[in-house]
């Protein structure tokens, strides 16, 4: 298995957060325009979320999500492809971590089923602390 195979999960992540930016800012300035809000009127934080809907809403969360877990995501990756570590079992969780967050973004962005939307993000998120306990283990020796 070469190195650079674990920079396609990666950059699909990398892409994914870049659709939901789009979706938000659609949803942001359509919702801004049809309710003739001042943009002055939000520049408090938290103004926006007051006053939008779940569709604005929801997608604005799901773009700051993007940046918590992922982050880990993200620096994971640069780790093992920097130490030579990459293998099948990292890739096939990286592939695994990615897809689980494009069906968690899929939901939190349309029907945001809370349950399903946490159960998709649980699952995720047992890909990147499998990726760190590896890493972790790798680094001690084990």
């Amino acid at each position: 298995m070469t190195q650079t195979a674990i920079f396609g999960p990666f950059l699909a992540m990398m892409v994914l957060t870049l659709v939901v930016w789009i979706a938000m800012y659609v949803r942001r300035t359509g919702f801004i325009r049809r309710n003739r809000i001042n943009p002055q009127d939000l520049a408090v934080p938290g103004a926006l979320a007051q006053l939008s809907p779940a569709e604005v809403a929801n997608t604005s969360d799901n773009f700051r999500n993007l940046f918590e877990i992922p982050v880990l995501f993200y620096a994971l990756v640069l780790y093992v492809f920097v130490t030579g570590q990459v293998d099948a079992a990292y890739v096939g969780a990286a592939w695994f971590f990615m897809v689980f967050r494009v069906l968690h973004s899929a939901v939190h962005c349309t029907v945001n089923i809370v349950m399903l939307r946490f159960y998709l993000y649980a699952i995720s998120s047992l890909a990147v602390w499998f990726m760190l306990a590896r890493a972790c283990l790798a680094q001690l020796g084990l």
